[in-house]
């Protein structure tokens, strides 16, 4: 007996040879089993918080939600009045003390207490039919690839307050290229451009992380702007985001048409003051956009002089993947390709390539742990 017993100290000395050693062994045991227990009885959350929209997936669910990232406010009070598509629906349409705004800017927190209300809402709204005392689950959340350290901590410290058990965080253009099924883990380059609604993604991926990479605060929301200057300079009329949205995806295009395209301008005359409309042509609207795709354009050109020429090989015979809305606008695909001399292709519904690739990671964590950034800064709450 005394032999066993001496044994088995020996054994857990060498296992263990400082007290603290074993506390975090217990420590570590117990947040397994709490993660194990919970997992259970929660649901694993993917979420691509953007700047224009938020989606959200859920393991064996799929995606559940997509709506603007737009919170409606009441200044007085401090209320959160609505939030997604009914605060888009008040957006330029609210009295002065209710303001219907965008808790993110070029794809970064801007106002922590409104992007934890929202957050907060949409993951209450996935787990609506759990216990409240459930509602803690896993979450993965897409970040742009150039924010930095404050901005990773900003979001984090979002989803955890707004109910997660876990925040885990994955760089957007990353998400995107496993949500197109690119084969990421492997010694091979991969890449991909996310145009999305306050940053474009560029980067080359290869053997589970990103080798080269830039992050541009021009996306779908400065082109907006561009038609909004655009339609001042050129026609004397002030329109509004949402119709430059709305001529933006109607005819808008980043090389000449076959088809003339026209869309109706209304706003108010610069000059009188009255309403007034202008009938805009795909020719205007690609001008107007012209400066912001060039900026992309030439931004993806210098990747692909930076990259490496083996993994500039693999790239040259898989082709550029494109994502994000903006990636929608006709010809984008064909000016890139004469730009760069790779092939482009894009992406089978790329609006959701984001928060499709969080799902895949979620389905498959173990294998994938290696893609995920700031795992080890991730306290479980238990």
């Amino acid at each position: 007996m005394g032999d066993v017993l001496f044994l088995n100290t020996f054994l857990l000395f060498l296992l263990f040879p400082s007290m603290s050693s074993f506390e975090r062994f217990i420590k570590n045991f117990q947040k397994g089993l709490i993660d194990r227990f919970f997992s259970h009885l929660s649901q694993d959350i993917g979420i691509d918080l953007g700047t224009a929209n938020t989606l959200v997936y859920v393991k064996g669910r799929g995606i559940v939600i997509n709506e603007p990232s737009v919170v409606a406010v009441n200044q007085r009070t401090g209320q959160i009045l609505a939030i997604g598509r009914e605060a888009k629906k008040m957006v330029g349409k609210t009295p002065g003390h209710i303001v219907a705004t965008r808790p993110l800017v070029d794809g970064v927190i801007s106002d922590f207490e409104v992007t934890e209300q929202m957050l907060r809402y949409f993951i209450n709204k996935v787990n609506q039919d759990s216990f409240s005392f459930l509602r803690r689950p896993r979450v993965l959340i897409g970040i742009p690839s150039g924010v930095t350290e404050g901005e990773k901590r900003a979001v984090m410290e979002a989803a955890m307050n707004a109910g997660a058990r876990q925040a885990f965080l994955i760089d957007e253009p990353m998400a995107a290229a496993i949500g197109a099924r690119l084969p990421v883990t492997d010694a091979a380059g991969n890449m991909v451009v996310d145009i999305g609604g306050g940053t474009t993604e560029i980067a080359v991926i290869s053997l589970g992380g990103v080798v080269i990479s830039r992050s541009l605060r021009i996306a779908g929301d400065e082109m907006n702007e561009d038609i909004v200057r655009f339609s001042r300079d050129e026609f004397n009329i002030l329109i509004g985001e949402r119709t430059a949205e709305e001529a933006k995806i109607t005819i808008g295009s980043a090389y000449p048409q076959r088809e003339r395209l026209t869309f109706p301008l209304r706003g108010r005359d610069l000059v009188s003051g009255l309403p007034k409309e202008v009938l805009a042509t795909d020719e205007h609207i690609r001008e107007a956009l012209s400066r912001s795709i060039r900026i992309i354009v030439n931004n993806i050109k210098t990747i692909v002089e930076e990259t490496p020429p083996e993994l500039l090989a693999d790239i040259m015979q898989r082709g550029i993947i494109l994502a994000g809305g903006g990636s929608l606008i006709r010809g984008m695909d064909k000016l890139i390709a004469n730009q760069t001399g790779i092939p482009v292709r894009m992406m089978e519904d790329p609006l959701t390539a984001v928060v499709r690739g969080t799902g895949i990671v979620l389905d498959d964590m173990e294998n994938l742990k290696e893609v995920l950034i700031e795992e080890e800064d991730n306290k479980p709450l238990g």
